[in-house]
């Protein structure tokens, strides 16, 4: 596999790809996550197309930095509200898997984002923290904000995320 530079400081020796879901029987949620953040499973592509990486994980907790670039504007010049809409989601949804067990697996059901301040290529590295605040047997929530270097809430979100056996996961 070939390395794949995610933004500046941040490589993915492994290249892109996904968790294998075998492991997905062996490894909790936040396991496997810290087997992401260890180089020991590629990053998943979308890291590496919008320059963002999954950087700590901790029970109930998912950090993501990022650097959002030219590569990412709308049409009038500013950081494309999706930018910013995919690293909460990430964060969002990698802090529900941090609680899951063994053989379990997530999907987002649904998902709102507040976008508060402009994000342009000149707003440099921003930092994604996502937390849950409820986790029951099927359904998780959790609330995630967006900073930049300087902690101004750029923008903000909840998530739900359907909880379900591995076994379900559709085969790729």
């Amino acid at each position: 596999m070939t390395e794949v530079e995610l933004f500046p400081g941040y490589v993915s020796r492994l290249g892109i790809g996904t968790i294998p879901h075998e492991d997905l029987a062996y490894y909790t949620g936040l396991e496997l996550l810290q087997r992401l953040i260890d180089g020991k499973y590629p990053a998943p592509s979308i890291n590496a197309r919008l320059n963002f990486a999954l950087c700590d994980v901790s029970e109930g907790k998912a950090v993501f930095r990022g650097l959002p670039s030219e590569r990412h504007l709308n049409p009038l010049g500013g950081v494309h509200g999706g930018w910013a809409a995919t690293i909460l989601d990430s964060a969002l949804a990698c802090s529900v898997q941090t609680l899951l067990d063994k053989g379990e697996a997530y999907t987002t059901a649904e998902f709102k984002v507040n976008l508060t301040r402009p994000i342009t290529p000149k707003t440099g590295e921003v930092v994604c923290e996502g937390r849950v605040i409820h986790k029951g047997r099927t359904l998780a929530v959790s609330e995630a904000s967006l900073k930049d270097s300087n902690g101004k809430l750029l923008a903000f979100g909840t998530e739900t995320c359907s909880i379900f056996p591995a076994a379900n996961l559709a085969a790729r």
